[in-house]
């Protein structure tokens, strides 16, 4: 298996410090010098392996492999078809179609797309467990990006917090929307008579939606949506709270004559790439079945 690895040279400014020092600065955690110190990763400077308390001087090649990662016992590799819309050593982006899962559940134990993602690392020797950084629901379609190694999963999270990972979607809502674009400022929580459902309550966490009209239809409006939130179901809840629920979403209380699923995907991913700080943005177009209400 090919092990995660990540390299440096080392400039004037560097000369002279340690590599913990170092490997700090990269945002390389005390817990992931541990694994690498005991847990069989490697930290060598031109080719000689040294600790973290060696000095670096400026041109030194500092190499750093990380241990194997610890896999979980229950999530089983399979042949799942991947749409795979950008891949390197870092970072995978997948769009994903509607009714697959994210990860296994109770109810859908097989065939979701982490299954899928450690399939496709078996066959081409990549030794990584499953990071997934963007989740979507079972029935909802598009772009999730995953991070194929914790650390990079470590730098991702740490983006996350900062709001810097940005996702548009487009949805179809029933009925008219009157106004072209605007906001849903409402606060979202667990409906108490429901370990699935989540619901606008005044105790719940700050959800916030943006939204803008892209045509109106025959019965219903085809929307762009930014969240500047994640909350679990977010664009979901709020669009049943302002009286227009998606089309499908018959858990949030939309009708299933033109579409058996929420009609939901995440068409934009916009992120900065966790190591070379490049800036990436991806976009997929609408799946068939959306496709053919329009």
């Amino acid at each position: 298996m090919i092990k995660y690895r990540m390299e440096w040279v080392i400039s004037e400014e560097d000369s002279g410090m340690d590599i913990k020092t170092f490997l700090n600065l990269q945002k390389i955690s005390k817990r992931m010098l541990t694994d690498i110190k005991f847990a069989g990763g490697k930290i060598s400077v031109n080719d000689r392996e040294v600790t973290v308390r060696y000095k670096v001087e400026r041109g030194d090649c500092l190499t750093v492999i990380f241990p194997p990662e610890p896999k979980s016992p229950s999530l089983k590799p399979e042949d799942v078809e991947l749409d795979i819309i950008y891949e390197d050593k870092d970072v995978l982006v997948v769009n994903k179609p509607p009714y697959m899962s994210t990860i296994p559940s109770r109810e859908h134990p097989e065939g979701s797309l982490a299954n899928g993602i450690l399939g496709y690392y078996k066959r081409n020797q990549i030794d990584s467990a499953i990071h997934i950084v963007t989740r979507l629901d079972r029935d909802t379609s598009g772009l999730v990006l995953i991070a194929k190694h914790r650390h990079i999963h470590h730098l991702m999270s740490l983006q996350q917090k900062k709001r810097e990972i940005k996702r548009s979607y487009e949805a179809f809502a029933e009925g008219v929307v009157p106004s072209k674009e605007g906001t849903i400022n409402e606060p979202i929580g667990r409906k108490e008579t429901s370990i699935i459902e989540r619901e606008v309550r005044e105790d719940g966490k700050p959800a916030v939606t943006h939204f803008r009209l892209v045509q109106q239809l025959d019965g219903f409006a085809h929307l762009r949506l930014i969240l500047e939130t994640g909350r679990t179901h977010q664009i979901r809840v709020h669009m049943s709270h302002s009286g227009h629920p998606l089309l499908g979403d018959s858990l949030y209380g939309g009708r299933r004559e033109k579409i058996m699923r929420q009609a939901l995907h995440c068409h934009s991913l916009t992120f900065s790439h966790p190591l070379t700080a490049e800036d990436l943005q991806f976009n997929v177009p609408l799946p068939d079945d959306m496709k053919e209400l329009l």
